[in-house]
């Protein structure tokens, strides 16, 4: 291996959402790492996950979706 082109691989903590830490090595830059998301508190996970309607998203597909079948009722005619 050259020398002087690896990053620093050392001991590091890990602060969970919860507030429980453990100790792991990485090359992190910096010896302690908070995490704002996590496995315990992640929506995924957790089961709580819900549908976030960006900009009408969900609207304008009902619309078209609406508008789709009338258009085929027409034609049924």
């Amino acid at each position: 291996m050259k020398k002087g082109i690896h990053p620093a691989y050392k001991v590091i903590e890990v602060v969970m959402t919860d507030g429980s830490t453990y100790k792991t090595r990485s090359c992190y830059k910096n010896d302690k790492m908070v995490l704002e998301i996590d496995s315990k508190s992640h929506p995924f996970y957790t089961g709580k996950q819900m549908l976030v309607d960006t900009a009408g998203r969900v609207d304008r597909f009902k619309k078209r979706f609406e508008k789709a079948q009338q258009l085929m009722k027409k034609g049924d005619k």
